[in-house]
């Protein structure tokens, strides 16, 4: 099984493990033809093998966002920028990296999950010269 296939494999479990979201329990946004796909975990619920092969260090205060983008069925490029916003307002840039492999795309991003609170995420996508953004309120985790 290819690594990128673990990996989401991985990050699918996860989801359900760390975070709980009523608002959208697909995690898909539509933007016209194109479809946006995330979801979050806990790095900690990666192989030690997948997280050194993506560049992600696994650790139960870390977590991930996983984003993929799709016209159609088909994954394209884009770029993805985002923020992670506390109920106290403070702010924290998500930078996310592109991993390419086996015909797929998709963008991490980690961030801190210090302790059990809700979050406010907003990601902002840009493809084909068009850009689209999107938020969601999240209840993270650490992983025990």
């Amino acid at each position: 099984m290819s690594r990128l296939a673990v990996f989401l494999l991985t990050a699918l479990l996860g989801t359900h493990a760390m975070a709980a979201d009523v608002i959208d329990p697909n995690r898909t946004k539509e933007f016209g033809d194109i479809t946006v796909r995330y979801n979050t975990f806990t790095s900690s619920f990666l192989q030690p093998e997948t997280a050194q092969a993506v560049g992600v260090v696994r650790s139960k205060n870390k977590g991930l966002i996983n984003v993929s983008v799709f016209k159609g069925v088909t994954p394209v490029v884009a770029q993805v920028t985002g923020t992670l916003k506390d109920l106290s307002g403070k702010s924290e840039v998500l930078t996310f990296k592109q991993i390419t492999e086996k015909g797929a795309t998709n963008y991490l991003a980690p961030y801190s999950v210090p302790q059990q609170e809700f979050k406010t995420f907003t990601i902002n996508v840009e493809t084909g010269g068009k850009a689209h953004s999107f938020s969601f309120v999240q209840e993270l985790f650490p992983a025990e």
